[in-house]
């Protein structure tokens, strides 16, 4: 869990085939980001979504990090079928190490 200030967290829950990273704010889903299992090595970001109240607070931005520290923390690559997710890939070097 990575606390993004007093009263933010970014939290994981996951399934035998699916998973989700998503930001509670006082208890409320504000943020989150979703992907599939694709074997043993590999998710597939499908979609995220920022509640409209938090737009603009790269909340979205920081939970594709937070899928990239988790892949490599775990031995996995990503696949950003997510257009959120491929663009934020796209615009950041630093983290394609993961696709």
């Amino acid at each position: 869990m990575i606390f993004l200030g007093l009263k933010m967290k970014i939290q994981h829950e996951e399934t035998e085939t699916k998973g989700s990273f998503y930001i509670l704010a006082e208890d409320e889903k504000i943020a989150e980001l979703t992907y599939s299992k694709a074997g043993n090595d590999k998710i597939i970001l499908d979609h995220t979504e920022v509640s409209d109240k938090h737009r603009g607070e790269s909340l979205g931005k920081k939970l594709v990090y937070h899928s990239v520290d988790f892949a490599r923390k775990h031995n996995l690559k990503i696949l950003p079928l997510c257009p959120y997710a491929r663009a934020v890939f796209s615009k950041n070097k630093d983290i394609r190490d993961v696709t």
